[in-house]
């Protein structure tokens, strides 16, 4: 292994250790202990070596949500292989959906809520955003002519009950009926 090759690696394996580091403290005691300052403490390498990485803690937040993207992609495509059938592949796809972001709660707040350069519906979509999109177009598309209309509708529906369920909005024991009230509407747009 060639000197560039084995300092490559090791930058990869740095960054890698500053997002999962930044994601256990996030997880832990939520965004706003994740500091550059923390995570240079955390990992034992100056502020300078995580600057020298990441721009600043949106650009980290940013590399967080790329991983979010990329962990909910699998449990979507996964939802959707195990399904017996088309209605309910998007069944469990919306079950998939909520179960993430109630079990991943800051790495959900990452992808969607808090400051990034990530952007949807764009030529500059990066792939992993575009993959997590597909994953739920793959089971909207059956019963729709219009595939992203009705795919960005069934998300924005799953994305709200999401965030009213974590913050304690609606009542906790009625997702199952609300997921079902959703599926009729998607597959009701034939």
């Amino acid at each position: 292994m060639s000197i560039a090759e084995r300092k490559g690696r090791q930058r990869a394996e740095r960054e890698s250790r500053i997002i999962a580091v930044a994601r256990a403290i996030a997880e832990r005691e939520g965004w706003d202990a994740v500091t550059v300052r923390r995570l240079a403490v955390e990992i034992e390498y100056s502020q300078p070596v995580l600057y020298s990485h990441f721009e600043n803690r949106d650009a980290i937040v940013t590399a967080v949500a790329i991983e979010g993207f990329q962990e909910l992609t699998v449990a979507l495509r996964e939802a959707a292989d195990g399904s017996s059938g088309q209605e309910n592949a998007i069944e469990n796809v919306a079950m998939a959906y909520l179960g993430f972001a109630s079990r991943c709660t800051a790495l959900y707040e990452a992808m969607f809520t808090l400051p990034t350069d990530l952007r949807f519906a764009d030529a500059e979509t990066r792939p992993e955003l575009r993959a997590g999109f597909e994953a739920i177009a793959s089971v909207v598309a059956p019963f729709c002519a219009n595939v992203d209309d009705v795919t960005e509708t069934f998300w924005a529906a799953l994305h709200g009950l999401a965030e009213l369920e974590r913050s304690g909005r609606i009542r906790p024991g009625a997702r199952v009926e609300r997921i079902m009230l959703v599926v009729r509407a998607v597959t009701a747009a034939r």
